[in-house]
């Protein structure tokens, strides 16, 4: 009697083990991940040589203003970036190149409404030029054949603040950073002194800013005869902008 007892439980529990391994099946069925549909209306597109070449800095800079509107609205364009990222296998043709500081909270693609194969973009802290960047924007321009240079500086930009404040950052073993501090100070000198010259007097601070992103695209200009050549026969523009970081505005200059 024990036996058959300890037999029919022995049962039970077997049958029990296969029930939720059958519900776990379907569980793991049903849970399978599938990818989000795409709406219709979103941009599966990217840039094409011919609508790159056809496009003059000017006009390059009018599509980059209404992004930006865009973006201020919380308005920004739906995009299939599964769609473009393959596209974009076969080649790139973007409209232009910005400079931009490091800074996180200046996400340069939102900023202008813009995806995959839509711009290059270049990054270091205070947005100034090196060897390396002009030698990115010569390609950018002469080679893959981009129309527009924008140097972005923005609001509340860390890198200046510490320039003004004359940081001493090589004290703290930080050689390369105290470079590029002195890489953005003659634009602190050069700024009309109003007030305290410091990073708290804000009006100045963004006098700095501005001024420090109008100096970068001078020093590309003597940096790169190539770009200057083009720039000399319409072919691209060189620009400066400011962009602020609490309304999301980009100023051009």
């Amino acid at each position: 009697m024990k036996k058959s007892l300890q037999t029919m439980f022995m049962v039970l529990i077997c049958l029990s083990f296969i029930s939720c391994e059958e519900n776990k099946k379907d569980v793991v069925s049903e849970s399978k991940i599938v990818e989000p549909e795409i709406e219709q209306s979103a941009v599966k597109s990217i840039l094409t040589a011919e609508e790159q070449a056809n496009m003059s800095p000017d006009e390059i800079i009018g599509r980059l203003k209404k992004g930006n509107e865009n973006f201020m609205t919380n308005n920004l364009t739906r995009r299939d970036h599964s769609a473009q990222r393959r596209k974009a296998t076969i080649g790139q043709y973007p409209k232009a190149i910005v400079l931009s500081c490091v800074d996180s909270r200046v996400p340069v693609e939102d900023v202008f409404d813009l995806g995959i194969g839509d711009i290059f973009v270049a990054r270091v802290a205070g947005n100034i030029e090196n060897k390396d960047i002009v030698g990115s924007m010569e390609f950018a321009t002469a080679v893959a054949g981009s129309k527009l240079v924008i140097v972005m500086g923005h609001t509340a930009c860390g890198a200046v603040k510490h320039a003004i404040d004359n940081t001493d950052a090589a004290s703290m073993n930080m050689n390369a950073l105290n470079d590029l501090l002195n890489e953005i100070k003659p634009s602190v000198e050069a700024t009309e002194k109003n007030g305290e010259v410091s990073s708290k007097n804000i009006a100045f601070t963004n006098s700095v800013i501005q001024n420090n992103a109008i100096q970068t695209v001078e020093d590309i200009r003597k940096r790169s005869p190539k770009m200057a050549q083009l720039e000399n026969e319409g072919q691209i523009k060189i620009v400066a902008a400011v962009y602020n970081m609490e309304s999301g505005k980009v100023n051009f200059i």
